[in-house]
């Protein structure tokens, strides 16, 4: 039994200083496989703690419906076996550049800009997801021989909103589900954003790059006691698709650890570890400036971050940096890094050979069709991550005219007449040829992500403001959604053999035989959006755009021998561009 508090000027274990020098490892952005050798690395870097966000949307992807909820237990679990504490960042809001910062979408979709206040429905959902997850978080408090000894409520609040009153009845909603241990709130270190997310009672730290006393200096006229922590060390950054990828110096980043630590502050590495974001997770920003309210920026798959541990579990060379900063505030010796897990043994070239149209896919595992005035969002077809066929009938005889998209979130296949006329995104929603009636149109809408920081957090997808022809709304549409976790298991698509179908928009199924089966990187050359899985295992979203070029795949994903590759390609390629995918080792 262990005893942790927050002291006048420091935090005391058992009565004893402690520093906390923690560092950011998401269990949900690494196969579970992998979290002893990555919470390894994080001892021997010289960190005696590690922090975890918690995504209520990867979790409860329905109302009332859980999907291992337990895994954040078990992480829990690695963290104590490899001599770590914790601190668990439940939110109920992560950010993350996590798809709609972790907020279900059918919670946004329902509440809008009421939740995250003390709107009741808001915290009647709260509670019950609560109810469910918190036991996970309570049993391994350290005054119960566990990891945890530091909870976090809400995140970044004071970016957000002003809800005090919210605020406190989120305090009191942790401490009645048994949550003991101090809790935290974390802001940047602006007046504003310090004077709406901080709590009366409650440690306040602050979330910051470099300029590490000018942060401590404000949080210190917002709270003249107590710990200085940067609960946020952004010591690497994320990427979008479509723009160029960012690094970040590791002699500049040791030079602000290195400040934060002579202030005499506890630190949390953000990221120590990225990973990645499978399945389609990858959040949105928007652009723009100071409101974040400009162009949707989607986040990539890999959230390497540039953190001093890479994508694929490698120390770098921030990581080897940091370390002989760190190693001055260990106590003895620190442990030497742990072997890296296997490696893919030999390049595999992919062989697919059988295709299904997006028809037939929609056909066999969408959700039902709709009919209605106007065209619904993907919330209203409850579709979280994935995408919508919206249906249109241009009425005629008539002129040709504009076809125009409004409000579309975020980009749309379009066909007339069963002729592919287009692509359109937000921004640029009218086709480039107008469309004469009579015509059968359809839009193959896709979500980029949902956005994950910002006034625009939770806004909707899909065609959000209408379907127009020149200025004349067209009625009647109809619209089926395709959710991307229903293609898990594709057994029930129909295939046909691959032939002149090769680069069309489909689901396409092959397989790749491995020898020597270990951490690989997917290539797709010539491919241009969409999805693949491994094994039945999601690897995320592929862009031609890039930056990113190849997906990651764990080792444990691979087995010896055959494995089943499916690829979903939403756009179209050229077959005389597009190579045989490969894999290849890390």
């Amino acid at each position: 039994m262990s005893d942790f508090r927050v002291g006048e000027t420091e935090f005391l274990l058992d009565g004893r200083p402690l520093r906390l020098l923690s560092g950011a490892l998401h269990y949900f952005r690494v196969h579970e496989a992998h979290w002893a050798h990555r919470l390894g690395l994080l001892r021997a870097m010289g960190l005696n703690c590690v922090e975890t966000y918690v995504p209520w949307n990867l979790h409860e992807p329905r109302p009332g419906s859980y999907e291992d909820v337990g895994a954040l237990g078990r992480f829990l679990d690695a963290a104590r076996a490899a001599g770590l504490w914790a601190i668990v960042r439940p939110g109920p809001y992560i950010c993350a550049e996590w798809e709609n910062g972790g907020l279900p979408h059918w919670l946004t979709g329902e509440l809008g800009t009421r939740a995250r206040t003390r709107d009741e429905r808001f915290l009647a959902h709260l509670e019950r997801w609560f109810d469910v997850l918190l036991p996970q978080v309570v049993e391994r408090q350290i005054d119960r021989g566990g990891p945890v000894l530091m909870v976090q409520a809400e995140n970044e609040y004071g970016s957000y909103g002003s809800d005090a009153e919210y605020l406190g009845r989120l305090v009191e909603l942790l401490r009645a589900k048994g949550v003991a241990v101090p809790l935290v709130t974390s802001d940047g270190p602006e007046d504003q954003m310090l004077s709406g997310g901080s709590i009366p009672g409650v440690l306040a730290t602050v979330n910051f790059g470099s300029r590490a006393r000018e942060a401590f200096e404000t949080l210190r006229r917002h709270r003249p006691g107590g710990p200085l922590m940067c609960m946020e060390f952004w010591c690497g950054w994320f990427d979008h698709w479509g723009a160029g990828h960012i690094t970040r110096d590791a002699e500049d980043a040791t030079a602000s650890l290195r400040e934060i630590l002579e202030c005499g502050a506890s630190v949390n590495l953000y990221m120590a570890h990225g990973g990645t974001n499978f399945a389609g997770w990858a959040g949105a920003n928007r652009g723009g400036g100071a409101l974040h309210d400009g162009p949707l920026e989607p986040d990539v798959t890999s959230y390497d971050y540039d953190a001093p541990i890479d994508e694929f579990g490698n120390p770098t060379d921030k990581y080897w940096r940091f370390r002989e900063v760190l190693a001055e505030y260990a106590e003895g010796p620190l442990p030497e890094p742990p072997p890296a897990p296997p490696r893919l043994a030999a390049e595999a070239d992919v062989h697919l050979t059988e295709w299904a149209s997006l028809d037939s896919v929609l056909e066999t595992l969408g959700g039902p069709e709709t009919a209605a005035p106007v065209p619904p969002t993907f919330e209203e077809l409850d579709v979280d991550r994935g995408l919508v066929r919206y249906a249109v009938t241009v009425p005629g005889p008539r002129q040709p005219y504009p076809l125009i998209a409004r409000g579309l979130r975020d980009l749309a296949v379009v066909y007339v007449d069963g002729e592919r006329a287009g692509v359109l995104a937000e921004g640029a929603e009218e086709l480039k040829e107008p469309v004469a009636g009579h015509a059968r149109v359809e839009l193959w809408v896709e979500s980029l992500g949902r956005v994950n920081y910002g006034p625009r957090s939770g806004e909707p997808k899909g065609i959000t403001g209408g379907l127009m022809h020149e200025r004349q709304y067209l009625h009647g549409v109809r619209a089926r959604g395709l959710r991307l976790d229903a293609l898990d298991d594709i057994g029930a698509v129909a295939f046909g053999p691959l032939g002149e179908d090769d680069g069309a928009p489909g689901l396409y199924r092959g397989t790749v035989t491995v020898r020597g089966a270990g951490d690989a990187l997917l290539e797709l050359p010539g491919r241009t959006r969409g999805f693949v899985w491994v094994n039945g295992f999601n690897l995320g979203r592929y862009w031609s755009v890039g930056p990113q070029r190849s997906l990651y795949v764990p080792g444990p994903v691979l087995r010896e021998g055959e494995n089943e590759v499916w690829l979903l390609e939403l756009e179209g390629t050229d077959p005389a561009t597009t190579a045989a995918a490969r894999l290849v080792s890390v």
